[in-house]
């Protein structure tokens, strides 16, 4: 698979699909982009288990830490990557080791591993490298449309109901005619 552009199609269909999330690296500091993407995504309605060795038996944003992929207690659909590129490979020979596996191996904006990707690929998974989920959710829901940022999907066209505080717009793909739903 061609890994420097992903088709809207691609990444739609693995944040539709995914409902169990595990975010290796995550950080408990709420300045860092690791913690932002938890936390949004967790409030996307996605069950987000983070992993940190360093910070095992913390709870953040109503999320506990735990300390490998292993320790997660239920299948994991995707691993967001948030380590160096020369992490990754332990990374995905981890969830290489997982019954069941994982569907998905996301790594990171800044992150890109072509080999483990291979790897991964080769196994039956998914790859996306250097994006950021949230980023995409964003683009593809039009939330970031919303805040002016050129999202290729931004329409003139207001939600049909509008509602209190952030909108929580669906990745669903919209028809000409079709309502966006909150």
């Amino acid at each position: 698979m061609d890994h420097d552009r992903y088709d809207d199609a691609y990444i739609r269909s693995i944040l539709s699909d995914v409902r169990t999330i595990a975010i290796v690296g995550a950080s408990t500091n709420a300045a860092r982009p690791s913690y932002f993407v938890m936390k949004y995504l967790s409030e996307r309605g996605y069950k987000v288990f983070p992993v940190n060795p360093g910070q095992v038996g913390k709870t953040v944003a109503g999320l506990t830490f735990i300390g490998s992929l292993a320790d997660v207690p239920e299948p994991i659909d995707m691993v967001d990557v948030f380590r160096a590129p020369d992490a990754v490979p332990g990374v995905v020979d981890e969830a290489l080791a997982l019954d069941p596996k994982p569907k998905v191996i996301w790594m990171q904006l800044g992150v890109r591993h072509d080999a483990a990707a291979a790897k991964a690929e080769a196994a039956g998974l998914k790859v996306v490298m250097n994006r950021c989920p949230k980023i995409e959710y964003g683009r593809l829901s039009g939330e970031i449309g919303w805040t002016g940022v050129n999202s290729r999907t931004l329409s003139s066209r207001k939600p049909l109901r509008l509602g209190q505080g952030v909108q929580r717009l669906s990745i669903a793909p919209r028809g000409p005619q079709s309502p966006q739903k909150s």
